[in-house]
């Protein structure tokens, strides 16, 4: 906080309608981002770290402060930990889904965190052990009854969290138990496309302590290139549990794809790589190598 009673810097933790709602110190302000913003392409965004001016009760959005990251769907910066929600039936789990995320958290500096919800509907059939084998943490939980839910709030101490997935996998409802006082819609998963139906329409940020935690919209496609994840070459570095077999390849220019004497591709026929990552991998690979030049060389 300055120490310029007029002058405050906070957190947007909501925007509707052009007002960005701005938590500074224990209270919220309503906030217009200033109008020179629009010249200077900068359009303030929930997570942001703001500068704001006040005149009683409602405020300006004078300056946004540099960003560690950005997602573009749903609109959200500063972006600590991305726990990715999936289910094992209704919806069931989609491991490209899940692989898309965790290279994207890979590319933009996130930590991913795994959540398996529904586990009193059935098990994953050994996908929480493919991630944890990699090293990123998994839970298995149950938000319905409540069994594991407790050990992810640890997770949510001193950071801007955020938890997305498929629609229909108990995102609302698993924030429903973690958010004490909070009460946020949940959806009933469509039997005819076995898959829910959006429940939330905008980011917001909600304390947790001294963290936050964003409800966000349900998406069930993630375009890598919106994150400027757009070099195929560059996709063996979002796979970790790659970089042990990174230049033991053959071919110095090997892609991992169908090469022989690829060391990665022996690792999968040994066991040692999930079949389910390589082959999410190639799916990805063959999705940047199609990306027409101007789809690269956008901003």
């Amino acid at each position: 906080m300055s120490l310029n009673t007029s002058s405050l810097e906070g957190i947007i933790v909501k925007s509707i309608a052009g007002f960005c709602y701005v938590e500074a110190g224990e209270k919220v302000y309503e906030c217009k981002p200033r109008g020179s913003f629009r010249k200077s392409n900068i359009s303030p965004s929930v997570g942001d770290r703001v500068e704001i001016s006040l005149n009683g009760e409602k405020g300006v959005v004078e300056r946004v402060f540099d960003r560690k990251n950005y997602l573009v769907r749903p609109p959200l910066s500063n972006l600590d930990k991305l726990f990715i929600v999936s289910s094992c039936s209704v919806p069931s789990v989609n491991p490209l889904l899940i692989d898309r995320m965790t290279a994207i958290c890979e590319h933009i500096n996130v930590e991913p965190i795994l959540v398996f919800n529904k586990a009193d509907l059935g098990d994953f059939e050994g996908l929480p052990e493919v991630y944890s084998n990699i090293g990123y943490k998994t839970f298995v939980v149950s938000a319905e009854t409540g069994d594991g839910v407790e050990a992810i709030k640890a997770e949510l101490e001193s950071s801007v969290s955020a938890f997305c997935g498929n629609s229909g996998v108990g995102k609302s409802s698993l924030l429903n138990r973690l958010l004490d006082g909070v009460s946020l819609t949940t959806g009933v998963v469509s039997e005819k496309l076995g898959r829910g139906k959006h429940t939330t329409r905008m980011v917001e940020l909600f304390r947790v302590s001294k963290g936050y935690v964003a409800d966000t919209p349900g998406f069930s496609t993630l375009e890598l290139v919106d994150f400027n994840l757009k070099d195929k070459d560059e996709l063996k570095f979002c796979f970790p549990e790659f970089e042990d077999y990174l230049g033991q390849c053959r071919f110095s220019s090997c892609t991992h794809v169908n090469e022989p004497d690829c060391a990665v591709l022996n690792a999968v026929a040994s066991g040692s790589i999930a079949k389910s990552r390589i082959q999410s991998y190639i799916s990805m690979y063959e999705d940047l190598k199609k990306l027409k030049s101007w789809e690269i060389n956008k901003k």
